[in-house]
């Protein structure tokens, strides 16, 4: 299908930017215009791209997102400035673009909703300032809770624990409690039901697809032939590109997944990143679907009978609780929070994040997923991918920037206080109460992976050691003092004090072997 993009003609008053993660069909960017005097401007840039390894199925699934969002505002009215990858005088940034654009219309006003990204909204107002403009950001109502709101929340705390500001949430939007503000069933989480390992192969519902999508296929085409060198599989996304789609997938995963997501959520199995997952995160991410109504078709569930409280809590939690917890903390931190080192880690990432070969069964089985759909699960995110890049100590940097651009769902807002915080512990202490590193022994519980791999989960020394339990304990060993006062950390510690020097050294020399020689 041709899309040469959309020009316009005439005055503007007011240009509202609406980037590729703003695909919101109720955005006050779209639902109160003045349909004669004020426009819409979208852009495809190749530097977002190129300024993180970018997976080749998130810059087409970003791009054929924003090409159906554009014909629906044309369809609906609006009047639309798009310009294409390939346009003639298509340049690199949004900053350029903007530049471009406002040049040629010269707006009064030009206005976004609040960027996912603190670089984009700096370009944004660099190319307002450069036009004698100053560019009004409006808090995007997509999202339960305002930085403002979690500043506010996060006042006079010591530590800023998701489970409480989870609480909070449940209690302000009347989400499964009751009419004292009291959990539904008595409990905040239903945790200890949702740490089941599956026994035997799984038999989880087919996830939605989609059908044949003519923009998508051509997009895939423009996307090989403009920027060739892009990693991962150069196949469509297997995520909806438009609202009904993503309609679709939520109504699917209700139905389906749901009542057992809770049961297996933490599960992992060899071929499967899928299981009873919502896959829903790309659709929320890009705003084809809003989170009050992707929680409320599970509360519904659970209120039908069709879907038990743990499960509907767990993934409730996901939602209101972990995505708006992490974009508080992005927000209310500082512009030195990306670049957090606090446990000093410089190791590279390592070739298996590429290229998925490894002999670890578990990392095969975790980054496969990445390179072939630009996903796999929570679970091999941030016990696999995530707890090897921990215990191994690579740079926080270049492991933050392989999560944003090869998965799908990869956003700054999302990716960096979950790579920075959650998984590799990076700023101390403000997202997790403690580093979520395991060794082979986690692995060996909550997957069927170590039955295929060549390691020994129980080892941690010697060449047919587990790499995981070697550099897990090798991990405890180096930061020693620095998790000393830490309390959630003390059992571990007493582990590693109880070690003799023949043991200490029989691991560190191990741990150097597995990341010069495995790694």
């Amino acid at each position: 299908m041709s899309f040469s993009g959309f020009s316009l003609t005439g005055s503007v008053r007011r240009l509202l930017v609406v980037l590729g993660d703003q695909l919101d069909h109720d955005s006050p960017l779209v639902a109160d215009l003045d349909l004669e005097q004020d426009a819409i401007l979208m852009m495809e840039v190749e530097e977002e791209s190129l300024h993180v390894a970018t997976h080749f199925q998130r810059s087409v699934y970003f791009l054929a997102a924003m090409r159906h969002f554009a014909g629906w505002l044309d369809q609906n009215g609006h009047r639309v400035e798009y310009t294409c990858l390939d346009d003639d005088e298509n340049t690199q940034s949004f900053e350029s673009e903007v530049t471009r654009a406002l040049r040629r219309l010269a707006p009064d006003q030009v206005e976004v909703c609040r960027p996912g990204s603190r670089r984009v909204l700096a370009q944004l107002r660099r190319a307002a300032g450069e036009a004698g403009l100053e560019l009004t950001v409006l808090e995007d109502p997509h999202f339960l809770s305002s930085p403002e709101d979690f500043a506010d929340w996060a006042r006079g705390r010591k530590t800023l624990t998701m489970e409480y500001f989870y609480r909070e949430m449940r209690k302000r939007l009347g989400i499964l409690v009751d009419g004292n503000g009291k959990p539904e069933g008595g409990s905040w989480n239903y945790d200890s039901e949702n740490r089941n390992a599956l026994k035997a192969a799984p038999e989880a519902p087919a996830p939605w697809q989609p059908g044949e999508d003519l923009i998508t296929d051509a997009v895939m085409e423009l996307v090989a032939d403009r920027l060739p060198s892009l990693p991962g599989r150069q196949s469509p996304p297997r995520w909806p590109v438009t609202r009904e789609g993503a309609l679709a997938q939520l109504d699917r995963f209700v139905a389906e997944a749901l009542p057992e997501f809770g049961r297996w959520q933490d599960a992992m199995w060899t071929g499967d990143s899928l299981l009873w997952h919502s896959h829903l995160s790309p659709a929320l991410n890009v705003k084809l679907l809003n989170p009050r109504e992707v929680v409320q078709a599970a509360v519904d569930a659970y209120s039908k009978g069709d879907a038990p409280l743990n499960s509907v809590e767990g993934f409730v939690r996901q939602v209101i609780g972990w995505r708006e917890f992490m974009r508080g903390i992005y927000w209310t931190q500082d512009d030195s929070y990306r670049d957090a080192n606090n446990l000093e880690a410089g190791l590279p990432l390592a070739d298996a994040y590429w290229s998925g070969s490894s002999p670890m069964a578990c990392v095969r089985e975790s980054v496969t997923p990445v390179l072939e759909m630009g996903y796999s699960h929570h679970i091999q995110r941030l016990m696999v991918t995530g707890n090897l890049a921990l215990t191994a100590g690579m740079d926080p940097a270049a492991v933050r920037d392989w999560y944003l651009g090869m998965f799908v769902d990869g956003i700054d807002w999302v990716t960096t206080p979950n790579v920075i915080g959650m998984a590799l512990y990076a700023d101390g202490g403000t997202v997790a109460t403690k580093p979520y590193a395991a060794g082979g022994a986690y692995m060996n519980r909550m997957s069927n992976y170590c039955g295929s791999c060549a390691f020994n989960p129980k080892k941690r020394t010697g060449e047919s050691a587990c790499p995981l339990s070697t550099l897990y304990w090798d991990f405890l060993i180096r930061n020693r003092e620095r998790f000393a006062g830490n309390h959630r950390m003390g059992m571990m510690l007493k582990n590693v004090d109880r070690m003799n020097a023949d043991t200490v050294a029989s691991i560190t020399d191990r741990a150097e072997e597995v990341r010069r020689e495995i790694l």
